[in-house]
């Protein structure tokens, strides 16, 4: 099946995938317990209970609840949230643009620093320098990510004072015009080089954090898979041919040490989004993770229902990708039929 044909059809599955999806979040979060508490003060009477149940058609069945869900979904009705005093649709977009903006860098870091650290670790196969990135690789991958921003934040910002916490300084914040909602890009839009030096300052040690886990684990993958690619046969014959052992590495060995790498760098972005939640809370970032922390304390349906189906439907883009990322790096690949 060629490609394209293979997009196109997953790209038609996916909706049906989106509505099963929907509706296993629906189920379970109205197993949980009816979302009419959010919207109850002290002072209701119970007609006026009866009023909001009605409103909201919680008074109906289990089937017709989700259809005026579902329905308010398409028109871009996410439902009321409770923890934020505002619609859900207008307060995730915010949201999302912060916590979008730390597992992005986070991201980016795990991917460079794993890859290099993989083929530099793979290369030198039992030598002092493969032994110590190992150590670092075990220990990132062991070492709870909560616990690691608490030190970081105890040595950074605490004893030593040299990274910041939150998102950014109110002041240069303030004069960022708010285009896409990612501090970054749109410091670089307004030309504002100071309120993006500042937004770095304030992403770099959160990003760290929270990619070090991620680095661990590509980087052990990359490297067992070079390891593995360094003992074939076309590796020897590049060799006997004369190539330098560099581009013995660069242009043959690591290519194909990526094709299981790349799988492992798919699903680490979800290990990202899980993270952000005791990241975002350590560090004061205003993201999804403390919104949907403090969400499942309060009991707010329609923030959890809309975070859980967004990453539902977010995983499900990801795979596409690495599916293609995969196919385009292994020629031999036979996308399905």
């Amino acid at each position: 099946m060629q490609l394209r044909d293979y997009i196109i059809r997953r790209l038609i599955i996916l909706p049906f995938l989106i509505i099963g999806v929907s509706i296993i979040v629906f189920s379970l979060t109205r197993i949980g317990g009816s979302p009419i508490g959010i919207y109850l003060s002290h002072e209701m009477t119970p007609d006026e209970v009866a009023q909001i149940e009605a409103r909201f058609h919680l008074d109906k069945s289990l089937p017709v609840q989700y259809f005026y869900w579902a329905r308010g979904v398409l028109q871009g009705d996410f439902g009321w949230s409770g923890v934020s005093v505002a619609p859900v649709s207008e307060v995730f977009p915010k949201k999302l643009a912060a916590t979008m903006e730390l597992s992005v860098a986070a991201g980016f870091v795990a991917v460079t620093l794993g890859v290099w650290l993989g083929t530099f670790s793979g290369a030198r196969r039992n030598k002092p320098a493969d032994h110590v990135t190992r150590i670092v690789a075990v220990s990132g991958a062991s070492m709870p990510n909560f616990w690691f921003a608490i030190i970081l934040l105890i040595v950074f910002w605490a004893e030593l004072g040299w990274a910041p916490i939150g998102r950014a300084t109110a002041d240069l914040y303030a004069m960022v015009p708010q285009r896409t909602g990612l501090y970054t890009i749109d410091s670089l839009l307004a030309g504002n080089l100071a309120a993006f030096a500042d937004a770095l300052w304030h992403l770099i040690l959160p990003a760290i954090t929270l990619g070090y886990g991620a680095t661990a684990i590509i980087a052990r993958m990359m490297r067992s898979s070079l390891v593995e690619e360094l003992q074939q046969d076309y590796v020897d014959a590049a060799r006997a041919k004369g190539l330098a052992e560099r581009l013995v590495l660069k242009k043959h060995a690591r290519r194909n040490a990526l094709i299981p790498t790349v799988t492992v760098i798919g699903l680490t972005f979800g290990f990202l989004l899980q993270g952000t939640v005791a990241i975002e809370i350590i560090f004061r970032w205003p993201g999804l993770g403390k919104w949907m922390a403090d969400s499942v304390l309060r009991g707010d349906q329609a923030t959890l229902m809309t975070y859980v189906l967004f990453t539902s439907v977010l995983f499900l883009f990801v795979n596409l990708i690495v599916d293609i990322v995969y196919a385009n790096l292994d020629r031999r690949v036979e996308l399905g039929k």
